[in-house]
């Protein structure tokens, strides 16, 4: 536990000191997000490449405390390819299939130094468990590059992809605690810290963006942290746990993927219909919106905190539920967008 917390404040005082010089840095190469169109919630030209705080604030932590494995040295080095990815991308605006080759190509990275999810547990087999063999390396790197892109994604607002990174990394690192994975829980508090020492800056009104620097490197970093952490444990509720805490970008996404099919545009052309958009449009600021998606995320988070030790039944059940409520409530939240929108043009 002393690991864990220590952990936590170096990273916390690291952010917290090198965003300022983040800042600086973005400002002398050109690193600045400008507001170009209606998906922009800012007005004023705001720097990026705060992630980089937060990269260095993870990576002083990991060198500190993680015993150099295969595993772990996978996962920093493609970690860094990541960042170096969002860099450029905060800085000359490469294109979406670049990107998404360079996610694959540190996945596979990820996956060829032992980081792997094996296994599905599973009440209704006989084993309780699904074995993958060969397709234990496509599903990782699904798992992986979802993920990246699903935290990416939620960095709409001041604050939101910061919040909900270091909610999520506390509730993971409390469930790795719980099984007994400290270094796990060591490297996840520490992504923690990171991104609690970002937030003063990033929480509205914002005075810096992660970028894509810190939102692909948050992602990254919790995607596979989580299949050599809690997926890879022989917990009963390993692949809900992770769902669970992720639950918000998880199903951001999975709602943007069907809402762009079904209008018939690219799945990597952004718009305007993430959650976020949404609670704004039904007249939240945005700083009630983050905090509607932060007790939304905390609520997720200590349902998957008390599940981790449940039988797969329960732990099944709960996440069908959880699973349709939030279904259910995204679809009256757009329900009651419409009904207004009609009303609107009636008038």
């Amino acid at each position: 536990m002393e690991k864990i917390l220590i952990s936590f404040f170096i990273a916390l005082a690291v952010s917290y000191t090198l965003t300022p010089l983040a800042n600086q840095i973005a400002h002398k190469i050109g690193a600045i997000d400008v507001p170009k169109d209606e998906r922009r919630i800012h007005s004023t030209p705001i720097p990026r490449l705060g992630g980089l705080a937060i990269y260095f604030a993870f990576m002083i932590n990991a060198l500190i405390w993680t015993p150099l494995s295969a595993e772990f040295i996978g996962i920093f080095i493609a970690g860094s390819l990541i960042l170096v990815c969002g860099i450029v991308d905060d800085t000359k605006q490469i294109s979406a299939k670049y990107k998404l080759a360079v996610q694959i190509m540190a996945a596979v990275i990820v996956i060829y130094s032992g980081v792997r999810i094996e296994f599905f547990t599973f009440p209704f087999t006989s084993t309780g468990m699904i074995y993958l063999g060969v397709f234990s390396i496509p599903v990782t790197l699904l798992w992986i590059v979802g993920i990246t892109n699903a935290v990416n994604l939620m960095d709409g607002l001041d604050g939101l992809a910061a919040g909900l990174a270091t909610i999520a990394s506390i509730s993971l690192s409390i469930i790795a605690f719980i099984n007994g994975q400290t270094v796990v829980a060591v490297l996840l508090m520490s992504l923690a810290g990171g991104t609690l020492g970002f937030l003063p800056y990033n929480f509205n009104p914002a005075k810096i963006f992660m970028g894509d620097t810190g939102s692909l490197f948050i992602g990254f970093i919790l995607a596979a942290i989580s299949v050599e952490g809690v997926i890879k444990s022989a917990t009963t509720v390993a692949i809900i746990i992770p769902v669970l805490v992720l639950g918000v970008p998880v199903l951001d996404t999975a709602f943007a993927i069907i809402r762009r099919s079904i209008n018939g545009q690219p799945i990597h052309v952004a718009d305007r219909g993430h959650l976020h958009h949404k609670l704004l449009d039904l007249g939240f600021t945005q700083k009630q919106t983050v905090l509607v998606l932060y007790s939304v995320s905390i609520l997720l988070g200590g349902v998957a905190v008390l599940i981790s030790g449940a039988t797969e039944m329960i732990s099944f059940v709960t996440l069908v539920v959880i699973i349709f409520a939030i279904s259910f409530g995204t679809l009256g939240v757009l329900f009651v967008i419409n009904q207004k929108r009609v009303k609107h043009l009636s008038k």
